[in-house]
């Protein structure tokens, strides 16, 4: 009888993560993804409140995580978060924002609000990251929140648009700099999720009605559409994956 080929874990148990912006919506979402894989997990946001409520309802899951309150904008206080822990496994890179308007519209506080926390921040955190894992000799996979706008154009996304490709092209750099240290690097490209951030721009019937019409499979993204791409690149089942985007956009670019 054959031997037949085992396909890989999805498991993650005795692994660390850490997740930004694990607060709510996405974060929130991967973070109780990787708790419930069996991954010890970081949640970082600015918020106390959300975070210790989010560290509860895992517990109470049977998971194990903590909170960690850091503002990732400050990376004199993201490099000691990192040097102060053991080395992580896997890096969910999240913490974002956006300010949609007219490109004629955007101020420089704009473009420094949207920029300096969708690019600066989330370069220097995976750096740090990234550098404690080479400094332990941890493989692992660092994950980043990326957008369908990172691979499209769309009105009044300027900024936002110009962030996420950027993190698209940081991404495969990442991953050249990084493959010989065993560690990985990727991008989630999604289209748009129902969070508390987006749920405002959804009250727009309009809005609503042109987002769909490109959304080819007929609805708005939920947070656990991600949860299943999240395990997929944190665990071994993506082990041969390095510098690409996945993109989960229910089709919009597909045309």
């Amino acid at each position: 009888m054959e031997t037949l080929p085992q396909a890989p874990s999805f498991r993650l148990d005795g692994r660390r993560a850490v997740v930004t912006g694990a607060g709510r919506g996405i974060g929130l979402g991967a973070a109780a993804a990787l708790a419930e894989a069996g991954a010890s997990v970081a949640l970082v946001a600015r918020t106390a409140t959300e975070i210790d409520a989010a560290v509860a309802s895992i517990g109470a899951a049977g998971g194990v995580a903590d909170a960690v309150v850091l503002d990732v904008s400050d990376l004199a206080a993201v490099d000691r978060f990192f040097a102060a822990r053991d080395a992580f496994h896997i890096l969910v890179n999240n913490a974002g924002t956006n300010r949609p308007k007219p490109m004629w519209d955007v101020s420089e506080a704009d473009y420094d609000a949207v920029l300096n926390l969708n690019v600066k921040s989330a370069f220097f955190v995976a750096q740090a990251c990234a550098r404690r894992m080479m400094q332990a000799g941890t493989n692992g996979s660092l994950i980043h929140m990326g957008s369908q706008m990172g691979h499209v154009g769309g009105p009044n996304r300027s900024l936002y648009c110009a962030s996420k490709w950027a993190l698209e092209g940081m991404n495969k750099a990442f991953a050249l700099d990084l493959a010989t240290h065993g560690i990985r690097s990727n991008v989630i490209a999604p289209t748009f999720i129902e969070t508390p951030m987006t749920k405002p721009f959804f009250e727009d019937d309009a809005f609503k009605a042109g987002v769909l019409a490109k959304i080819k499979l007929g609805r708005l993204g939920r947070i656990e559409d991600l949860m299943g791409a999240v395990l997929f690149l944190a665990s071994d089942a993506s082990a041969l994956m390095t510098g690409t985007s996945l993109i989960v956009d229910g089709g919009w670019t597909a045309d």
